[in-house]
C-alpha cells in the first residue's frame, strides 16, 4: 500500500467510496442513506468518521440531511439533462466583495523569501526562464496539486503566463478561431471581453443556482465550454456535484473541449479540498486554470494552466517558441514559497478563518 494511501483519513475514505456508488447509481436520486449509526457497523468505523463523510457529502451537493429522515441523495446523473422546469427558481446573488485583507500572504514571509531566492540564486535570477516557465515552479505546482488536489500532470502539461487573460488568448491560439466559444451568463467580463478581442464566435449560457441552466447547456453546441465552477464571478454560484457531473458528460461528444477556470477554489471553507473536472475526467479534455492573484497577490500576476497531454504537444508544435511573460525571479519566489510550505500553511489557515 502506498504511503498515500495509508495517510488519507478514514472519513475521506468513505466519502470517496459512497460519492462514487451515489454517482455509479447504487445510491440513486431521492434515495435515502443508511443512518450513520448502521453505517458505522457496516464498515467497522466509528459514526464520527460517518458523520464526517456525510458532512463533506452534504457540502458538495450529493446528498442533503432532512430532520428526523436522515440523508438523502440529491445527486443527479444528466442522462438526457433535466427539464429546465425541473430546476428550482432562486436568485442569483452576487459574489462577495474582495476580501483581500483577511486573505492576505504575510508580507514579512514574502519579504524574507525575496531575500533568500536573492542568496541563493545569485545572478541565476537573471537567465531566461523555459518558455513555458522555469522548471522549479512547474515542479512545484505539479507537487502542490498531486497531493492537494488529486491533479496528475507533469510538468510538460504545465504552461505559465502572466495572468489568466494571456492564458485565454493562449487557448484560443492552441484551439482555433474557428470553433465556438461558450461561457457562463453572467461571468468574469475579461473572459468576455478576451473571446471577443480574439474574434471568435461566443455563445453565452445562463446560470442557474446550480450552475449553467439544463436546457442551455443540454442545447450548446459549441465546441468549447468555459467554467467557473468553485465559484463563478460576478454571480457567485457554485457548480453542484450533479452540475459537474453533467460538464463533463456534455464534453464527452467528440472535438469538445472544458475549459476550468478554477480562481479562489483554494479558500474553500470546505473541510476537504474542492474537487476538480481536471481529475474527474477520463477522457483528456480539460483544460485546468489557476493564478496567485488571490492565494498570494494580483501584483505578481502569474497564472498557470495544465493542457491535456495532446494538447501540450499541440502547444509545443504551434507556440512553443513564445517566451513566458513572467520574471525568472518572480517564479522563484513562487516556487519556494510552495516548496517551505509557507504557501500551504497560508491556505489552511484562510479556510480554517473562513469554517469559523
Amino acid at each position: 500500500m502506498r504511503n498515500s494511501e495509508v495517510k488519507e483519513p478514514a472519513y475521506l475514505r468513505l466519502y470517496k467510496s459512497i460519492r462514487d456508488e451515489i454517482v455509479k447509481g447504487v445510491y440513486p436520486y431521492g434515495s435515502k442513506l443508511p443512518s450513520k449509526r448502521t453505517l458505522s457497523e457496516e464498515k467497522g468505523v466509528s459514526t464520527v468518521t460517518v458523520e464526517h463523510a456525510y458532512a463533506l457529502l452534504g457540502e458538495e451537493g450529493y446528498i442533503e440531511p432532512r430532520e428526523r429522515s436522515g440523508y438523502f441523495v440529491i445527486f443527479r446523473s444528466d442522462d438526457g439533462f433535466m427539464n429546465s422546469s425541473d430546476e428550482e427558481r432562486r436568485d442569483i446573488h452576487p459574489a462577495h466583495k474582495d476580501t483581500r485583507d483577511s486573505v492576505s500572504f504575510p508580507f514579512s514571509v514574502l519579504a524574507k523569501t525575496m531575500r533568500s531566492v536573492l542568496s541563493s540564486y545569485e545572478e541565476g535570477i537573471l537567465d531566461r526562464s523555459d518558455n513555458q516557465g522555469s522548471e522549479v515552479l512547474r515542479e512545484a505546482i505539479s507537487k502542490y496539486l498531486a497531493r492537494s488536489r488529486g491533479i496528475k500532470a507533469d510538468i510538460s502539461q504545465i504552461v505559465i503566463g502572466s495572468g489568466a487573460e494571456y492564458l485565454y488568448s493562449l487557448i484560443v491560439e492552441i484551439l482555433g478561431r474557428d470553433k465556438v466559444y461558450a461561457i457562463e451568463a453572467p461571468s468574469y467580463n475579461k473572459i468576455e471581453q478576451v473571446y471577443i478581442a480574439e474574434n471568435v464566435p461566443l455563445v453565452k449560457l445562463p446560470l442557474g443556482k446550480e450552475g449553467i441552466k439544463n436546457k442551455a447547456l443540454s442545447e450548446c453546441t459549441a465546441d468549447i465550454l468555459h467554467i467557473s465552477p468553485y465559484r463563478s464571478f460576478p454571480s457567485g454560484v457554485t457548480a453542484s456535484a450533479s452540475k459537474r457531473h453533467q460538464y463533463l458528460r456534455w464534453a464527452e461528444k467528440s472535438g469538445r473541449i472544458l475549459i476550468e477556470d478554477d480562481f479562489e477554489s483554494e479558500f474553500s471553507p470546505s473541510r476537504k479540498t474542492e474537487e476538480t473536472l481536471f481529475s474527474r475526467t477520463k477522457n483528456n479534455n480539460v483544460i485546468y486554470m489557476n493564478t496567485f492573484s488571490k492565494t498570494l497577490s494580483p501584483s505578481l500576476r502569474v497564472a498557470y494552466m495544465i493542457l491535456p497531454e495532446e494538447l501540450s504537444q499541440l502547444f509545443r508544435e504551434k507556440l512553443g517558441f513564445y517566451s513566458c511573460t513572467v520574471p525568472t525571479y518572480i517564479q522563484l519566489v513562487i516556487a519556494e514559497l510552495i516548496n517551505t510550505g509557507n504557501f500551504e500553511r497560508h491556505i489552511n489557515r484562510v479556510r480554517r478563518s473562513n469554517r469559523s
